[in-house]
């Protein structure tokens, strides 16, 4: 048998290059499979071995937030003794990274399932364990994550006094941490935490703006602040957030601003403002945007001819007759709107058709669409 086998070795390294260059391979490919399986037991055991830990310890901590929270006095705002030896316990616990995240992730668990005295009394762990400190240290660290992951934690416990540290970085070079931060200021003071706008000069993503416009939607009896500033800023995001805030709160307080808007550089601005008027119900820009309406470009024209839809007047038909043979499909459709909406008599008097128009298309102008 063992001459056999040493014959065969024989063989094959007298063999062909090639087939020698294949086994060799073949044999190296087999080594690192076996390595591989062994090193992908180990790490199966391990994070087994990691997640009993951290099991094991979360129900501890659970334990003691509940004990913690049970055996306060009720007439004395003080801590108690057994309180405090938990404030302790945790404390040098938090010293260790993974205890750390997961006594936050405990706070934080109970926090969101409760509300009221009991929820106060978390977020004053938070503070009396330290773990505030851990948190506010990490907006310094040069690391992006970290801050991010710091700043979204202080939201998490509604940390008000971080906002100082906070609002310095708010033009902060990653995107990530800009969301953290606006989410932060906004969550936790509402429109006045918009006044980060005042200084910021990264662009505000429609993203951003959606996510923004969902949190104070949230909240009922705002004290809306003066906008007229982020309408003049530099920064056209802003001015685009600001004109979607001045809609949905109905702000005619701005109506200035807006209308000074029709001049702006950016198209899509100038478009914008002519939405907002047209909401606001502000007849004025109805002759300011007709004077210079053959200056403007198409896609002004045509939101110039939707707002008339909502906003014209018997003396805007002659100059809305000059459009009705318009070279644009959707200009001469609101043009017949128009028309269908306010009607001459015979004796030259115009009158408001309150009946429900019939938008049918004469034949000339599908012809010539």
């Amino acid at each position: 048998m063992f001459e056999l086998l040493q014959n065969s070795i024989v063989a094959l390294y007298n063999s062909h290059p090639i087939i020698q260059f294949c086994i060799d391979l073949s044999l190296l490919f087999i080594a690192i499979i076996v390595l591989l399986l062994i090193y992908l037991k180990n790490l199966r055991n391990r994070l087994r071995l990691k997640g009993r830990i951290e099991a094991t310890y979360q129900k501890k901590y659970e334990s003691d937030l509940i004990e913690y929270l049970y055996a306060g006095n009720e007439d004395d705002t003080n801590i108690t003794v057994q309180q405090q030896k938990i404030v302790v316990y945790l404390k040098k616990c938090a010293e260790n990274r993974l205890k750390r995240k997961l006594i936050i992730a405990t706070f934080l668990k109970l926090k969101n399932e409760i509300s009221g005295e009991t929820a106060d009394a978390i977020q004053n762990l938070y503070y009396q364990t330290g773990l505030i400190n851990s948190a506010t240290s990490k907006l310094k660290s040069k690391k992006w994550d970290s801050v991010a992951r710091a700043i979204r934690e202080l939201t998490q416990f509604e940390i008000k006094e971080a906002h100082d540290a906070i609002i310095l970085l708010v033009n902060h070079p990653r995107k990530e941490v800009r969301n953290e931060i606006q989410k932060y200021l906004v969550k936790l003071f509402r429109f006045d935490g918009l006044k980060f706008l005042n200084v910021l000069e990264n662009p505000l993503s429609a993203w951003d703006q959606i996510q923004l416009l969902e949190i104070l939607n949230k909240f009922t009896n705002l004290e809306i602040p003066e906008m007229n500033n982020w309408l003049q800023s530099k920064n056209n995001s802003v001015i685009s957030f600001t004109l979607k805030l001045a809609k949905i709160y109905n702000q005619f307080g701005v109506k200035d601003e807006v209308i000074a808007l029709f001049n702006h550089p950016n198209i899509d601005i100038r478009i914008e403002a002519i939405e907002v008027v047209t909401h606001l119900g502000i007849y004025e820009a109805t002759a300011i945007l007709k004077e210079d309406y053959f200056t403007r470009t198409l896609e002004e024209q045509i939101a110039f001819f939707k707002m008339m839809e909502d906003m014209a007047m018997p003396e805007d038909i002659p100059f809305i007759k000059e459009h009705i043979q318009h070279e644009n499909f959707f200009i001469r459709i609101s043009v017949m709107k128009i028309l269908n909406l306010i009607i001459v008599d015979e004796d030259n008097t115009f009158r408001i058709n309150t009946i429900t128009p019939d938008y049918s298309i004469d034949n000339d102008l599908t012809i010539a669409s």
